[in-house]
């Protein structure tokens, strides 16, 4: 009885050593950043060797008794298992319990306890694959349950019974008590501190998105002085930091805080740490003045962090934080601008991406906008050509609508013209069509007063009457009428062309409205542009009925500028009235 109290107080005061040591290597970053649960081997050989050492550390400071020895080895084993799973517990069971066979420590009890170890660390495993992980109610159990089997297997392996039997008497309740509460002390120190960590990561994520929230509207303009300055005070204002600079890769852009008297806006950098990041393109943490190289004497800096900002693999600039006795800096600060670089970079190759989409995008509606129905030029020429000799003044006249259409088509570069010179070049290009069709072709114009001042993308309404004529009264013996209408609504202007036309089966209004058609291109054409414009929810919506005519509609969101009160002046050759209804 007496050595059983005895052993009690030394194991206990060993349990505490071990569950304060692994407190602190669980501590370390490296350990930290493998996380919780192993997911690649490099991981699940580290834990396995972690908790190999520290079941190794369980036999060495146990007691010698009896030949033997009471040791601790199961609480290590017993959290390796339930922290690890199977294999991180076997692996470590295998650890521990092979050094307790090959030194030489008390010879008559090491197979079944080596045997006993391994079993531990396997059935840990197993037993957490069905409960909850890292439970300090399961990691008691287990222990016990695993000790308990180790007496047992103390009993049936080792011999002279006699001495087993004593062996067990004196080591089984301190042995299954000691390591079951143990097991459940570092199973929860475990649990708190993978907690602490996933808290501070997440709260470290939540800063960052926060600061991202604030800062992406102005780096979505690219990396300037203007949106330089903006982010860095909003950061300066939410870090608590020292002072927070920008820099491109040759001068100073913002710097927001202490210093700003020396390290001065648009002046060159005066860092050699920062020529050094910009250089190799890696993140550094400096902790000391010396370690900075700023060559000014009165600098109040006395840690930086500095992150370049990349656009692919090309260095384009730096994030830096800056520090004071008053205002340190530390490992979690280096973790958080680590991840406003990455995300800043990323920004910066989105404004490159979002340039190059707009460039493209602009490129494809001049393409558009360029495009020419090449038999109406020839059949306008035709036309003029058929009144040169028996109406000169009509010729000449047609002459100057054809000048018209050809400038709004070709010369006009501008992205959104007012709605009245829109109208102006459907105009011209009907002059030119009732030249050659006379009578068949009659046109009505509703437009609503307040939508002739809104802007439009050029050469919209045009292509839609020619479709209209072209396609819907050309081939009626009878002719027809085209009716232009505009109006506002909640949505913005309304703009609709319909005919009185042949109009079109299911079969070819689906080919239409796909694009799928070659016969269709002016409504192609508008429609693409008008989506790409304003969305793809803005592009042409067509209804016809073969024998009742087409109808075409499409609607311009109208924002502030879209419709100002006086436009200026636009001076053409010749301008043609309008009339509400052309005959």
């Amino acid at each position: 009885m007496d050595a059983i109290l005895t052993l009690f107080p030394r194991l206990a005061m060993a349990a505490g050593l071990i569950a304060s040591a692994a407190f602190v290597v669980f501590s370390l970053g490296p350990l930290r950043r493998l996380g919780l649960k192993p997911h690649s081997p490099l991981s699940t050989l580290t834990w396995i060797g972690v908790f190999g050492v520290f079941g190794i550390l369980g036999t060495y400071v146990g007691d010698p008794v009896q030949h033997s020895y009471a040791n601790l080895r199961a609480m290590s084993i017993i959290t390796a298992g339930l922290f690890g799973g199977p294999l991180v517990g076997l692996g470590a069971g295998v650890v521990a319990g092979a050094h307790r066979i090959l030194i030489d420590i008390g010879g008559f009890s090491a197979l079944p306890c080596a045997i006993a170890t391994i079993v531990e660390g396997l059935g840990a495993g197993l037993l957490a694959r069905r409960g909850p992980r890292l439970s300090a109610g399961l990691a008691i159990i287990a222990a016990m349950a695993g000790e308990s089997l180790h007496m047992g297997l103390v009993l049936i392996l080792s011999r002279p019974l006699d001495e087993a039997m004593a062996l067990v008497r004196i080591i089984a309740a301190p042995m299954i008590l000691l390591n079951a509460a143990g097991a459940g002390v570092l199973t929860h120190l475990i649990a708190v501190l993978f907690q602490l960590c996933e808290r501070r990561d997440a709260h470290q994520a939540h800063t960052i998105l926060a600061l991202a929230d604030r800062t992406v509207t102005h780096l979505r303009h690219g990396l300037t002085p203007a949106t330089a300055a903006a982010t860095a005070r909003i950061l300066w204002q939410e870090l608590g930091v020292a002072a927070v600079a920008i820099t491109d890769t040759t001068c100073v852009l913002a710097h927001v805080g202490e210093g700003a008297d020396h390290h001065r806006v648009h002046e060159p950098i005066r860092t050699q740490a920062t020529r050094q990041v910009l250089e190799s393109g890696q993140a550094v943490f400096l902790r000391s003045a010396k370690d900075i190289g700023c060559d000014h004497p009165g600098c109040p800096f006395t840690a930086a962090i500095l992150v370049p900002l990349q656009k692919g693999e090309h260095v384009v600039g730096s994030l830096k934080l800056y520090g004071t006795r008053a205002h340190p800096l530390d490992a979690v600060f280096f973790q958080l601008t680590q991840g406003l670089g990455r995300l800043f970079s990323s920004q910066l190759e989105l404004e490159d991406i979002h340039r190059s989409q707009e460039l493209l995008a602009q490129a494809e509606i001049r393409r558009l906008q360029a495009q020419m129905n090449p038999h109406f030029l020839f059949n306008a020429l035709g036309a003029v050509a058929s009144f040169c000799r028996t109406d000169p003044g009509r010729a000449r006249g047609l002459l100057l609508d054809l000048s018209q259409y050809l400038r709004g088509s070709i010369a006009d570069d501008r992205p959104v013209v007012p709605l009245s010179e829109e109208l102006e070049r459907v105009e011209a290009y009907l002059a030119i069509e009732r030249a050659r069709f006379g009578d068949r072709i009659h046109t009505q114009f509703a437009i609503d007063p307040a939508c002739r001042a809104c802007r439009i993308p050029p050469l919209v309404i045009q292509p839609l009457v020619e479709n209209a004529i072209q396609h819907g009264l050309r081939h009626v013996e009878a002719g027809g009428v085209v009716r232009v209408t505009a109006s506002m609504d909640d949505a913005g202007m309304r703009i609709t062309i319909e005919d009185n036309g042949c109009g079109m089966d299911a079969a070819t209004l689906a080919a239409v409205t796909t694009h799928r058609t070659p016969h269709h291109l002016g409504l192609a054409n508008c429609d693409e542009r008008l989506r790409l414009l304003y969305g793809p929810t803005f592009g042409l919506r067509i209804t016809s009925h073969p024998g009742q005519g087409t109808r075409v509609e499409f609607c311009i969101p109208i924002g502030d500028g879209d419709c100002p009160e006086t436009l200026p002046t636009v001076h053409h050759p010749r301008k043609t009235t309008f009339k509400e209804v052309l005959v």
